[in-house]
């Protein structure tokens, strides 16, 4: 028949008892069941109730039969303890079924003869099972087709890194750690700007309250009147042994470490039997959870195996190792011998502050003033372990600078990559070896994340508490130290790292600040995601609206429509927009186009390069000339702009005042075009520059292109046209810009058409140079002929230096 299932979280017993019986018990929580005849004991009717009992641990239960009276009849009245022990022996409703769970130490709190069976759950045994979670997990809440073959190709890779990752494989093996994969994928790869703002220490934060929320470590021996002096929160003896070896291991740069290191940081200096039996829990219910025995594996060969070949642990995560490093710092479980005896007896002054004050007070008068001064030192004390104690906050600070500014760390990946690849796997060639000397940039993040608020609640509620002055000592400290090392030139992927970390720490105010030295953002090469677009606009967003950045650079960061939306925010407060080298369509333009005539933006300078934007993009984009007055330079170099595309640019020129330069270099305008688009330049007020070079422009055009520069109007004026390293028979003074721009970009555009018009170049100047009755002139054309040569020959050979918009 149907099964009636009662679950049942039991307290901790606290003195004075409240006696109530088995029906109430279970109707305080399920009130349909209050008097429902399964439990009325009449019959066999309670073979069809099945009770669930979740951590039996925390209950005190005596089975000796003076201290749990025996009971048959669910309508008396006991003891709450007194119930589940009669339950338990099947005494009362001895027809019922019994699941209980509880962890593997407190086996021995139900004498056996009370059990029928044992079972261990360890996990996933079965892979089918396995990919069938994640698959639920990843695909929950993904509606449009594109996001599911997102998640459904992410589903793919992580099997493909199980399947030759056998570490993360036998972390998997919980289904905890699977719920913290899928978790952090989903916040790598789904952030929306509709979902709730969520970081990755929010995500570890969450995972560890998961699994420890509300438990406790205590021998469970204690009387009734000691439970609560004998309990201490797990998570905190977790912060002091497991928390500490992170923190060794970050420190010496070490992720694996020996039997007898976890014995010496995790047993510590275990003196009492009580210790030791608190020990022996731990290592039997938790360890295991947080650290796993390495696996060799042929893809790596650890380094750090001794001799003897003895086993190494690691930790399951190897982040978890750099969060429980951050939190034991944060937590200040790190501090010296003289700050925690320096706190303690500051803590004791402190307890008779009053009545040393009230004692002083009474006879200042009649004690001699040397003895009267040693009271005075008293009761300054505590006013020393405060300076001493904020001291330490400063150390906190520093250590999260230098940790995010490490030298050798600068030209790693950046941190959400590092993240990404521990789950995904690293594709292309393999090491042959292991190395163990991995970077620890997520730690200073780490510890900047627990700071924030939200992780400060969510930590409370495991006991492990984090004072908000603390946190105002660490910040004022910190704002100093990040100030100081942002004005020194960071690498892209150092600058990404420091928005991630204000990103976790969610301080407006702080990052504010920061922001306030940072007159240039430079991300080129940066693999930039959906997560990394919101985490640049949830920064820059933190400043006022009149905040504006020299230069944007997002150049080669693999940007698409859908991220060019969410970078919205952002584009807002820069001064110069660089995004060559991205993936970038006709339908990016109408992004582009709004962000133009937006009134809170004041774009100066729009690069384009390298993105297809064809004909018919550039012309939505043309479409906010005529409203917009800040753009004063134009890249479309490279963008598929053809004879239409030209014309309509020189169309719509004279609507827009202010522009200086256009570059249209190495598209598909032809002669007739160029020499329109080059006098509607002639007449514009304003551009001085125009490039051509690379277009398919015949000799004779661009021969006459430099003399159509010259305006009619005024003869001061000259538009300078960029057509080719020759005028004429002379050689144009703008022959290295053109040069240097085709050797920076040849690596990534269409070999042979640059070939050809290298060619053409060489004919040229071939052609210049017998014009030239001058000896020197000639030199000079020789001296070019070199460098054009030599961009040839380098392309031939395929050794040009990778382009700015090379992606690495």
């Amino acid at each position: 028949g149907d099964w009636c299932g009662c679950a049942l979280t039991p307290p901790m017993d606290k003195p004075p008892l409240v006696h109530t019986s088995l029906r109430d018990l279970v109707g305080r929580k399920y009130l349909h069941l209050r008097r429902h005849p399964l439990l009325n004991g009449e019959g066999e009717q309670a073979k069809d109730v099945l009770f669930l009992f979740k951590g039996m641990e925390k209950m005190q239960l005596d089975f000796r039969i003076g201290s749990s009276e025996l009971c048959s009849d669910p309508n008396e009245p006991l003891p709450p303890g007194g119930v589940v022990v009669n339950l338990l022996r099947k005494y009362l409703l001895p027809e019922a079924s019994i699941l209980v769970s509880t962890r593997l130490s407190a086996l021995d709190r139900i004498p056996q003869k009370y059990v029928n069976h044992y079972v261990q759950i360890c996990g996933f045994n079965d892979p089918d099972r396995q990919r069938a979670y994640f698959t639920s997990r990843l695909l929950q809440q993904r509606g449009e087709t594109a996001q599911n073959q997102e998640a459904q190709a992410l589903i793919e890779l992580l099997y493909l890194n199980l399947q030759r990752e056998s570490q993360l494989a036998a972390a998997c093996y919980l289904p905890s750690y699977c719920w913290l994969t899928c978790a952090t994928l989903h916040f790598l790869h789904f952030t929306n700007t509709q979902a709730p703002i969520r970081t990755l220490t929010g995500i570890y934060t969450s995972f560890l309250r998961l699994n420890f929320g509300g438990e406790v470590l205590s021998t469970g021996t204690a009387t009734n009147e000691s439970i609560q002096e004998q309990h201490g929160s797990l998570m905190m003896y977790v912060v002091r042994t497991v928390g500490k070896l992170a923190y060794d291991g970050v420190m010496y740069k070490r992720t694996s470490f020996s039997e007898k290191e976890l014995e010496q940081w995790i047993g510590g200096k275990t003196k009492t039997d009580e210790e030791l039996h608190l020990l022996a829990m731990f290592q039997t219910d938790v360890l295991d959870f947080f650290l796993a025995p390495c696996v060799e594996s042929r893809k790596y060969i650890p380094k750090d195996l001794g001799e003897n070949g003895e086993r190494r642990y690691v930790f399951a995560v190897p982040a978890m190792q750099e969060y429980l490093a951050a939190l034991y710092v944060v937590l200040g479980e790190n501090k010296s011998a003289l700050e925690k005896l320096t706190k303690e007896v500051s803590v004791a002054i402190g307890q008779a502050s009053e009545d040393v004050n009230a004692i002083v007070n009474i006879f200042s008068k009649f004690i001699p003033l040397r003895i009267f001064a040693i009271f005075n030192l008293l009761k300054l004390f505590p006013k020393l372990f405060e300076k001493i104690i904020s001291q330490n906050k400063g150390k906190i600070a520093r250590t999260m600078a230098a940790e995010m500014f490490r030298t050798e760390d600068s030209y790693n990946e950046d941190v959400l990559d590092q993240v990404e690849q521990s789950l995904l796997g690293v594709h292309g060639p393999k090491p042959k070896q292991y190395d163990d000397s991995q970077p620890f940039e997520l730690y200073p993040i780490f510890m900047g994340g627990l700071l924030h608020y939200g992780n400060r609640v969510l930590l409370q509620q495991l006991d492990c508490n984090i004072q908000s002055a603390t946190v105002a000592q660490i910040t004022r400290t910190l704002r100093k130290y990040l100030v100081r090392e942002i004005s020194k030139p960071l690498p892209p992927e150092e600058l990404m790292d420091l928005l991630v970390l204000l990103y976790e720490f969610q301080n407006p105010r702080l990052t504010e600040e920061v922001l306030f030295s940072i007159r240039r953002i430079c991300l080129t090469n940066i693999r930039m995601t959906s997560l990394k677009c919101f985490i640049l606009s949830s920064v820059l967003s933190c400043t006022p609206a009149s905040y504006r950045l020299k230069e944007l650079d997002l150049s080669s960061c693999l940007l698409n429509h859908d991220m060019l939306q969410m970078l919205w925010p952002a584009f807002r407060h820069t001064h110069s927009l660089n995004l060559q080298f991205n993936s970038l369509g006709p339908e990016s333009c109408v992004t582009l186009r709004d962000l133009l005539l937006d009134p809170k933006s004041s774009i100066s300078s729009l690069q384009l390069c390298d993105n297809p934007l064809l004909d018919s993009g550039c012309s939505t984009l043309l479409e906010a000339l005529p409203h917009n007055q800040s753009l004063m330079h134009l890249s479309l170099l490279h963008t598929g702009l053809g004879d239409s595309g030209a014309l309509e640019l020189a169309e719509r020129l004279h609507q827009h005042t202010t522009l200086q330069e256009l570059n249209v270099a190495y598209n598909n305008i032809g002669d007739s075009a160029a020499m329109i688009l080059v006098d509607a330049c002639r007449e514009h007020p304003s551009i001085h520059t125009l490039h051509l070079y690379l277009n398919p422009i015949s000799n004779l055009g661009k021969q006459s292109l430099s003399v159509r520069g010259v305006s009619k109007a005024s003869s001061n004026r000259r538009v300078r046209v960029l057509a080719s390293v020759t005028e004429g028979s002379d050689i144009s003074e703008d022959w290295h810009p053109i040069l240097s721009v085709i050797r920076e970009n040849a690596s990534t555009w269409e070999r042979k058409r640059v070939m050809q018009q290298l060619e053409i170049f060489l004919k040229d100047l071939e052609w210049g140079r017998q014009q030239q009755p001058s000896f020197w002139k000639r030199l000079h054309f020789r001296r070019v002929q070199k460098q054009v040569q030599h961009t040839l020959q380098m392309l031939e050979k395929n050794v040009l230096p990778p382009s700015k918009g090379f992606n690495k």
